[in-house]
């Protein structure tokens, strides 16, 4: 008999992998039985790799390992010498790649990769990824833009890919406390939601950074750090951090935290797509009454209203309301003046508003607090002072891997708290805020030669096609155009 080579024989185990709902007919040896108490046989391991090893790429690839329970294949960033460093360390034996694209092409063994690049890169390398069969795990937001949500929710479930993104306070246990007050009806009508940020705590609001090639890092790849957006020369303050506050290559503070506090009223209201969304920004005064801003960064704080139609968790329409910058609401009358709204100092949070009450809650966050119950009558119900949490944010990336060896049609996906099918919608509506605040800032200049802002208006939005239909000018924000090369 012709002896398999290594080629067939790491297909096959890839196609074990992808269909394993069918393992439920065959004798599996315990794992115990081979190798002792916590031991995975080889064959069973996944082969993950990461694209974006620092920063929290270090963590979710960490964590998605499963303390060494799968194989970490390979490591791909920019820029190895600064905090990816630490997946070098922690995973010796994986080979080193600054181009994903090279990655994925060369290391045909891999089953599933985390996505932790700047926003820009999230659609491009995991509609990348997804062509080639493999599993993604991708940082929030999902996308850069709405038309990227779309179309990788789509593409993962037309190629049957296990997904999930990083949203890991989905994965909170907490979250069902919230679900039951919602459910059982404690806080009657719920008419709507409130959700503020301490974000940014990057520079924002400002003009964009001028090049300097003579201060780029030596080990950094400037043009693959790049990626999809234009070229330009190096421009310091942009890597590894300060990206988000700039259109090219971030989405401001409801990209960097709405994906945490947007979830929670999103999901327990089981709210979908908006139907309009309306903003006001802050604005910088170099002489009177003659606003100016940065057209290509976010602002420095920004207010925005959606609304959304009624839902079977909801029954009525909510109102939706995002502030930014440290805006926050006005502290309710239910709750005592001197209780934190949302988390710790109030400074995130979101209340949920019905006729019988009010829930206050931040679990999404890194704040201690917990959600919290205030009812008219008086009556309070509070969650645990501290979180009984076994592993890492929740095992978001655990539950991940597992539904990946089990399969895209096992029960472990259909759990996942943030799959494409939830993530992508939810995205989608994340972004509509930044969409408002960037149609709000365009301008013309009219027959006097005055700037006139054509686009702060409700815009109404058609959730089902993408588009705004009272402001054409405004779709050109649903996508964004792509460098030769990088197109998705």
């Amino acid at each position: 008999m012709k002896k398999p080579n290594k080629k067939s024989l790491e297909n096959s185990r890839r196609n074990f992998l992808k269909n394993a709902a069918i393992a439920s007919s065959i004798f599996i040896v315990p794992r115990h039985v081979l190798g002792g108490p916590g031991y995975t046989a080889p064959s069973d391991q996944l082969n993950l790799a990461a694209i974006g090893a620092g920063g929290k790429g270090a963590s979710d690839i960490r964590n998605a390992s499963v303390n060494g329970r799968e194989r970490v294949v390979a490591l791909c960033d920019v820029d190895f010498s600064g905090s990816a460093s630490r997946s070098v360390e922690n995973f010796p034996k994986a080979k080193l790649y600054h181009d994903y694209r090279e990655m994925l092409d060369k290391e045909k063994d891999i089953d599933a990769v985390t996505i932790s690049t700047p926003d820009h890169v999230h659609g491009p390398a995991a509609k990348y990824a997804m062509e080639r069969g493999v599993h993604v795990y991708v940082q929030k937001p999902m996308t850069h833009n709405i038309r990227e949500a779309r179309m990788l929710t789509e593409m993962a479930r037309s190629n049957k890919i296990v997904s999930q993104m990083g949203n890991q306070g989905g994965s909170n246990p907490l979250l069902d406390m919230v679900q039951k007050w919602v459910d059982s009806d404690k806080l009657g009508k719920i008419s709507k939601v409130q959700i503020w940020t301490n974000r940014p705590v990057w520079p924002q609001g400002i003009e964009f950074p001028q090049p300097n090639e003579g201060e780029k890092p030596d080990d950094l790849k400037w043009d693959l750090w790049l990626g999809p957006a234009e070229n330009i020369p190096y421009t310091p303050n942009l890597h590894p951090f300060n990206w988000r506050g700039w259109w090219d290559y971030g989405t401001g503070a409801l990209g960097d935290v709405g994906c945490h506090l947007v979830d929670i009223p999103f999901r327990t209201l089981g709210l979908h797509y908006p139907t309009d969304a309306e903003c006001s920004v802050a604005a910088i005064y170099t002489k009177m009454w003659t606003p100016e801003y940065h057209p290509k960064g976010c602002p420095a704080s920004s207010f925005i209203t959606l609304h959304f139609e009624a839902t079977e968790k909801s029954k009525s329409p909510i109102e939706m309301t995002w502030s930014d910058g440290g805006i926050r609401p006005s502290h309710p009358d239910i709750i005592p003046a001197d209780h934190d709204i949302g988390g710790a100092n109030s400074a995130n949070g979101v209340l949920i508003i019905g006729e019988k009450g009010i829930i206050s809650t931040n679990i999404n966050d890194s704040s201690p607090l917990m959600p919290k119950l205030y009812l008219n009558d008086g009556t309070t119900e509070f969650g645990p002072e501290k979180e009984e949490n076994d592993e890492p944010e929740y095992g978001h990336q655990r539950k991940w891997v597992d539904a990946c060896k089990a399969g895209f049609n096992s029960p472990e996906h259909k759990a996942l708290t943030s799959s494409f099918d939830y993530a992508g919608p939810m995205t989608e509506t994340v972004l509509m805020g930044n969409l408002a605040i960037r149609s709000y800032m365009l301008r013309r200049e009219n027959a006097k030669g005055q700037a006139e802002y054509y686009g702060r208006k409700k815009l109404l939005w058609d959730g089902e096609n993408m588009r705004i239909t009272n402001l054409e000018e405004a779709n050109q924000f649903v996508g964004r155009e792509y460098r030769k090369g990088w197109e998705v």
